[in-house]
């Protein structure tokens, strides 16, 4: 299997000491991310899906902290697809994640063998028809639902979940209404969200949410997450370190 870097990509060395290379075109590896993966809970002994992978990081990032037992990565991009190839490869992973190629809006439990106990996606944010379109378009379907919308990965989400499956999702706030109603349509009951701020006085940046298939209304929306001091935009609170530290919420 080819694992070389192209002249259109970069390594870098990321938390839980991860090597991971990204495609300059493209969206690299941020704070939402890995706020996601922390936001997820252990289940060591079940199965998750990743829709809408990018370079396979929330995947990476969760695998070795052993938060699952098996992670189907699925993303729709080929070359994006093989970024996440090569990256399980590089980090010797592959007992742990395995990459798909596949459309969100296809996607089913038989094409990866069972239903899954959860489901994550950091997916596409914004409507196919706003921002500017004068970019590459590898950031512009990252960006923007032209693959499929939140309507779309949630309608995945409740075909690969068992029953009592959790789906994990970041989002934008001035969007939390679209998610959610996405969410209740396709069987997804909100039990826990966190709204996370650059500082106490800053309104939120984004999202955590988790929905449980087939679950009875009643949601916690747990204490914000305030990543910087509101003195000094450079230094993280201890709650922020401390998530850093342990990937985890």
């Amino acid at each position: 299997m080819n694992n070389t870097l192209y002249e259109n990509e970069t390594l870098t060395s990321v938390n839980e000491n991860i090597n991971l290379i990204q495609r300059k075109n493209g969206l690299t590896f941020g704070t939402d991310a890995f706020l996601l993966a922390s936001f997820l809970k252990e289940q060591k002994s079940g199965v998750a899906v990743e829709l809408g992978g990018g370079t396979g990081i929330i995947s990476l990032l969760s695998a070795t902290r052993e938060k699952f037992k098996k992670i189907y990565c699925a993303e729709i991009q080929p070359e994006f697809a093989d970024v996440i190839t090569r990256n399980v490869k590089l980090n010797s992973l592959e007992e742990k994640i395995v990459p798909i190629c596949a459309d969100v809006r296809e996607l089913k439990s038989a094409n990866i063998g069972c239903e899954v106990e959860a489901v994550f996606s950091n997916p596409p944010y914004m409507k196919a028809d706003s921002g500017k379109r004068n970019e590459h378009d590898e950031k512009f379907i990252a960006r923007h639902e032209v693959c499929g919308d939140i309507g779309d990965f949630c309608a995945c989400a409740k075909r690969l979940l068992k029953h009592g499956g959790l789906f994990y999702c970041v989002w934008r706030p001035d969007r939390l209404i679209d998610l959610v109603c996405a969410m209740r349509e396709n069987s997804l009951e909100p039990k826990e969200m966190c709204f996370v701020h650059a500082n106490t006085k800053s309104a939120p940046s984004m999202v955590l949410v988790k929905a449980k298939k087939g679950a009875a209304s009643g949601m916690t929306v747990i204490e914000p997450l305030f990543l910087n001091e509101d003195d000094n935009p450079k230094v993280l609170t201890e709650r922020a370190k401390k998530i850093y530290k342990e990937c985890n919420f």
